[in-house]
């Protein structure tokens, strides 16, 4: 059981990023979703969550730039990331919240730099 976050990179202020975070070994349909980011010297904080009948809530600091979604069918979820600023650089990890406990995946590097 676990989840696989992907999609991170280098990219330039104001461009687009899609990160995904794929489950194995279980479905994320129980699941209330969320994406958290670290940065170095900093806390980690949630940056969007996505709940099993698709409510979602995001940090304020992203509001009208990121968007959470998730595929059900495909077993995975999605953070697109637009406008990007290189205060939006840091380690994202993907997570899932279950009935029995939570799920925590690897991180995937951004880094938000002209």
């Amino acid at each position: 059981v676990q989840l696989q976050a992907s999609g991170g990179g280098l990219v330039q202020p104001g461009g687009s990023l899609r990160l995904s975070c794929a489950a194995s070994g279980t479905s994320i349909s129980y699941g209330v979703m969320a994406w958290y980011r670290q940065a170095p010297g900093k806390q980690r904080e949630m940056v969007a969550s996505i709940t099993t009948v698709g409510s979602t809530n995001y940090a304020d600091s992203v509001k009208g730039r990121f968007i959470i979604s998730r595929d059900n069918v495909k077993n995975t979820m999605y953070l697109q990331m637009n406008r990007l600023k290189p205060e939006d650089s840091a380690v994202y990890s993907c997570t899932a919240a279950f009935p029995a406990g939570r799920l925590w995946g690897q991180g995937t590097q951004v880094t938000v730099s002209s």
